[in-house]
């Protein structure tokens, strides 16, 4: 895991949990859960956080492993889980649900009561971060 910092002086890791307690709802409570996925499947996997603007001061948390594996975003009605790379990703559970159109991005919305496939996630986690590791080969 990253122990890298901001200007404000909180580690990568503590700026993420704060993401994950600012919807102070089943979002937060998702969105910690699928982090746990994420790490659990990929040990070597790194947290950052990116994309910090007026609109999203907090920024965005990232996973990943030699390049980015997938990026969560915090919407009004799910959590999104979008890989970048998820047009190359075998999906036999069918868990991609969203950005269906794109060339290269897939995304997953998780809304309220929905169950988590862990299983199929840690497989599309590990899937992903082999798409990174295979390039640099």
């Amino acid at each position: 895991m990253q122990a890298s910092s901001s200007p404000h002086g909180k580690s990568i890791a503590e700026q993420i949990d704060d993401i994950v307690k600012a919807p102070g709802d089943w979002r937060g409570e998702t969105l910690a859960h699928l982090r746990a996925l994420i790490k659990s499947a990929d040990p070597a996997v790194v947290e950052d956080v990116k994309w910090k603007k007026p609109s999203r001061p907090e920024g965005v948390p990232v996973w990943g492993h030699e390049g980015i594996i997938c990026v969560a975003d915090t919407l009004k009605s799910a959590v999104r889980l979008t890989f970048p790379k998820g047009a190359q990703l075998k999906d036999p559970k069918k868990l991609f649900n969203a950005r269906l159109e794109s060339k290269a991005v897939r995304a997953i919305d998780f809304r309220e009561g929905d169950r988590v496939d862990e299983t199929a996630l840690q497989a599309l986690i590990r899937e992903a971060a082999g798409l990174n590791t295979v390039k640099g080969r």
